[in-house]
């Protein structure tokens, strides 16, 4: 978290200080790029609350971690497998010398560690339940037999993006030009989270759902290749907002959540001109 406001606060100075001299190709206009990387992520502690038939509860400041997948080829450049790990990907197009408009999806893993102790207040009357009685601020342990709360395939972030791109300095130039970059942007967008949820005695649910919505704000440096390759390193932070998350196979039943996330992507991609 500390390297993370450290870049930031770089990259804000890099530009602050290279305004003057900034060197901006007139060649971005009309380009399209993608990119590929992945990400590490962090959470806000949050309150959640779940309600359905037979209980209406709130769990308060409930921590919760990202799932890092194993450094390996096989799933990270695995072409079946590759969707495993904690992704970003985005499209996108300069409709301006300096300003680009991408979709895409954060792909980020949400994981409710068991065993934690957290503040309970509401109501469980559920048959076949040992938590039946009514809460009052008191403590309970979330063990595998009360909740297994996840979104592991995963806490998807579909979003549209308007950014800003600078040319903070031409390395090399010539026929093998290498650049540095700057990048800033917002976005908005939907949550199409896979959740993978266990509460009490409940039938199990795992499946997709739009649940919500979110907002984010990011920057980046990146270096460019030939002009048409870079590697970028990019602070990104967000809100999420989900009240419609499902918990169990009853469609009456739902959990709500809203936190902050903040990400740490390392991303690889593309950039070419459509047409001349």
């Amino acid at each position: 978290m500390k390297n993370l406001i450290v870049f930031i606060g770089l990259a804000f100075s890099i530009v602050g200080i290279g305004q003057e001299d900034i060197f901006v190709p007139k060649t971005n206009k009309g380009k399209i790029f993608f990119y590929w990387g992945w990400n590490r992520g962090y959470f806000s502690n949050s309150d959640i609350h779940f309600s359905g038939e037979g209980y209406d509860f709130i769990l308060e400041d409930v921590i919760a971690n990202d799932r890092q997948t194993r450094f390996a080829f096989d799933p990270y450049f695995h072409p079946v497998r590759i969707t495993i790990p904690q992704t970003n990907f985005k499209v996108g197009y300069f409709i301006h010398e300096k300003y680009n408009i991408s979709f895409g999806v954060d792909h980020m893993k949400y994981v409710m560690p068991q065993g934690q102790e957290v503040a309970i207040t509401g109501d469980i009357d559920v048959n076949g339940s040992d938590y039946n009685k009514t809460y009052q601020n008191e403590t309970i342990e979330l063990t595998s037999q009360f909740l297994k709360f996840e979104h592991t395939d995963g806490l998807n972030y579909v979003n549209v993006e308007i950014n800003r791109f600078d040319n903070l300095v031409r390395l090399f130039d010539g026929k093998f030009p290498i650049d540095m970059n700057f990048t800033e942007g917002v976005g908005i967008g939907a949550l199409y989270p896979k959740t993978n949820a266990r509460l009490m005695n409940f039938e199990q649910h795992d499946d997709y759902n739009v649940a919500g919505f979110g907002l984010n704000a990011k920057v980046g440096l990146d270096v460019s290749i030939f002009n048409h390759f870079f590697f970028r390193i990019e602070g990104k932070a967000g809100y999420i907002n989900m009240p419609n998350i499902r918990t169990t196979q009853l469609k009456t039943d739902k959990a709500s959540q809203q936190f902050f996330f903040l990400q740490r992507n390392l991303l690889f991609g593309g950039v070419f001109r459509i047409g001349k």
